[in-house]
């Protein structure tokens, strides 16, 4: 079987006019147009849905027990339409942690603010997860921690973000002045392979220290940070990530023999993906901009 919504349309249409003349007129079609997308429909149902008499079209028992059924299908295929006429499409989105944890939030809220029923589902894990899931179209757009090679994905240039070594107040490393060998000595507690912000502090930071002792890896910076807090040892995290605990001073920066240690942040797409309305719209909020 193979009814068309065109087809329930001319039914609906008939009904509602009495003759195929004034259903043509209504839909814009010829009245051939109407009377064979009706006989159409009969012959795919195999029953008649009007009784004729004369020029004139009667609804009869069948197409009064079809009439509610086309009236509901004619809806829900409107709203069908009018869901992405206004670009109402659901979102689904993967951050690396720093940015799903730290960056996105303020920006998802000021989305919520304007668009406060639109389906969002974002995910956080370390930037490796989320260049898996862009490759597997899991999800529509990555935000990760630094550059992305794989052939199949955009990546484009999205944020700035600065890095920061920081100890906790008292901490060993403030006894003597701070120093390659100094920096090389402390316990490091760092991300896990596979993060971003690892990536980054290796090539940035690491790489210039002769030797550095690795006393831990963590998975998420919340625990890195109540590590350091209690003096396990030093780690180097985004400064929007450790923003609160520096103002409060139960956390302080180390100021290191280094240029600042800097990254672009990177927005990351399937190059087989459609950038929706939808979804340019929501990227358009994911801006450091406040109200």
């Amino acid at each position: 079987m193979h009814i068309t919504l065109r087809q329930l349309e001319v039914f609906s249409e008939v009904l509602k006019n009495g003759s195929t003349t004034q259903a043509s007129q209504v839909l814009a079609l010829s009245q051939s147009a109407v009377s064979a997308a009706l006989a159409d429909l009969e012959g795919q149902l195999g029953v008649q849905v009007f009784d004729r008499a004369g020029k004139r079209l009667v609804i009869n028992e069948h197409g009064r027990l079809l009439y509610p059924r086309v009236v509901a299908l004619l809806e829900q295929a409107q709203e069908i339409e009018q869901l992405f006429r206004e670009d109402n499409g659901a979102i689904r989105l993967s951050a690396s942690s720093t940015i799903g944890n730290y960056l996105l939030p303020g920006m998802i809220a000021r989305y919520r603010r304007d668009f406060p029923s639109l389906p969002l589902e974002l995910n956080v894990g370390n930037s490796q997860d989320v260049i898996a899931a862009v490759a597997d179209f899991r999800v529509d757009i990555g935000l990760i921690e630094g550059p992305c090679h794989r052939p199949e994905l955009v990546s484009e240039p999205w944020q700035e973000d600065e890095l920061v070594v920081f100890a906790a107040p008292g901490a060993d490393i403030f006894s003597r002045p701070i120093s390659l060998q100094s920096l090389a000595a402390a316990p490091w507690i760092l991300r896990e392979q596979g993060s971003g912000t690892r990536e980054i502090v290796d090539y940035l930071l690491l790489s210039h220290l002769p030797r550095f002792t690795l006393a831990m890896e963590l998975g998420n910076s919340e625990a890195i940070k109540n590590a350091v807090r209690h003096g396990m040892g030093i780690s180097c995290l985004s400064r929007r990530a450790i923003a609160e605990q520096l103002e409060l001073g139960t956390l302080v920066e180390v100021a290191i023999p280094l240029p600042a240690l800097k990254r672009t942040l990177y927005r990351i797409h399937h190059r087989q993906k459609h950038i929706s309305n939808a979804l340019r719209r929501f990227l358009s909020y994911c801006t450091e901009e406040t109200d």
